[in-house]
């Protein structure tokens, strides 16, 4: 499966963790960024990698910033991106199964390497239920007004 990845500054470290981990067990990366822990600005890394995702140039994603709320709030931003922020392998199951995210949010300051690679695995194991949640997931990308 190929796999986008992106972070800022303050999550670069783990982003480089996470990277490095799906390497390991044989994704096809595309790497949007940061490459140091110099400061820089998460929506200049989150933009193309949602776009990317957004237009089905990749099927899932994972961000990472300090607390994971930018870039999550950033991919939101794209009608066809449905990023959840998780801290446990639990809810990236849950936001897989219910809400067929397709983009990882991490919080980089917050989480530790081994609960970062659970939450992984269980984001890209994880099938969405489809079912009663088809449902509400379609109304997601729905204008308020609509």
């Amino acid at each position: 499966m190929k796999i986008g990845i992106a972070s800022d500054h303050a999550g670069y470290e783990m982003k480089e963790i996470v990277k490095a981990y799906l390497l390991e067990k044989g994704f096809d990366v595309t790497d949007f960024g940061t490459n140091s822990a110099e400061s820089a600005d998460y929506a200049d890394y989150a933009h193309p990698l949602s776009r990317a995702v957004d237009q089905d140039e990749l099927p899932r994603a994972i961000l990472v910033c300090g607390s994971g709320q930018g870039v999550c709030m950033t991919a939101n931003k794209y009608p066809h991106v449905r990023a959840a922020l998780v801290w446990n392998a639990e809810l990236a199951a849950l936001t897989r199964q219910h809400n067929d995210a397709n983009v990882l949010c991490l919080p980089g300051r917050f989480m530790e390497e081994d609960v970062a690679k659970a939450a992984v695995d269980a984001f890209l194991e994880t099938e969405f239920e489809g079912g009663r949640h088809l449902r509400r997931v379609e109304k997601i990308s729905r204008l308020a007004d609509s």
